[in-house]
C-alpha cells in the first residue's frame, strides 16, 4: 500500500510542480504578446494548465502525504519533514499567488511583467528542489528510529572471497 501511495504522490508532484512551471513561464510570454487572439489564447492555456493538472496534482500530493503520515506516524518526529512541510505550505501560497494573478491578467484587472513571472518561476522551481533535497538526504538531527533507516543491502560473500587459513606448525 505504501508503495503504491508513494508512486501518486510522486505523480501529483509531476502534475502539480510541473504545470506551475509550464504557466510561469507562459504567463511570461503572454505579459509580452501583443495580438488580442494569442493574448486570449495564451490566457486558456494557463487556466486549463492550472484548473486542470496543477490543482488536481497538488490535491493528489496533499491526500497521499497524508496518507503516507498516517501509515507511518513515527516519521512526524523527524526534523526533516517538518521543514519540508513547511516548504509544501510555501509551494501552495506560490500556486495560489500564481492563480489568483494569472486570472486577474487575464481578465485585464492587472498588468503582470515579465520578470515577475520569471521570479514565481524560479521561486517554484528553488522549492522543488529544497523539497527534493529534505526527502532525498534527510538532513538535520539524529535518525529517528524507523523513520528515516532504510535497512543495508546485505551481499553474500563472492565464491573466491573466503580464504581458509592454513597451520604452518
Amino acid at each position: 500500500m505504501v508503495a503504491w501511495t508513494l508512486v501518486f504522490h510522486i505523480i501529483g508532484l509531476v502534475f502539480w510542480v510541473g504545470s506551475l512551471l509550464a504557466v510561469t513561464h507562459v504567463l511570461a510570454g503572454h505579459t509580452q504578446e501583443t495580438s488580442p487572439e494569442a493574448r486570449a489564447a495564451l490566457g486558456r492555456l494557463e487556466m486549463k494548465l492550472l484548473k486542470g493538472l496543477a490543482h488536481p496534482g497538488a490535491a493528489i500530493m496533499v491526500i497521499t502525504g497524508i496518507l503516507l503520515i498516517s501509515q507511518d506516524t513515527i516519521v512526524l518526529r523527524a526534523n526533516w519533514l517538518h521543514l519540508k512541510l513547511i516548504l509544501v505550505v510555501i509551494m501552495i501560497a506560490l500556486d495560489l499567488r500564481v492563480y489568483f494573478r494569472a486570472k486577474a491578467f487575464n481578465a485585464g484587472t492587472i498588468e503582470m511583467r515579465r520578470g515577475e513571472c520569471m521570479a514565481l518561476h524560479g521561486m517554484i522551481a528553488l522549492i522543488l528542489m529544497g523539497i527534493l533535497m529534505l526527502v532525498l538526504l534527510k538532513p538535520f538531527g539524529k535518525p529517528v528510529r524507523g523513520a528515516d533507516t532504510i535497512a543495508p543491502i546485505q551481499h553474500p560473500p563472492e565464491s573466491g572471497a573466503i580464504i581458509e587459513e592454513e597451520n604452518f606448525g
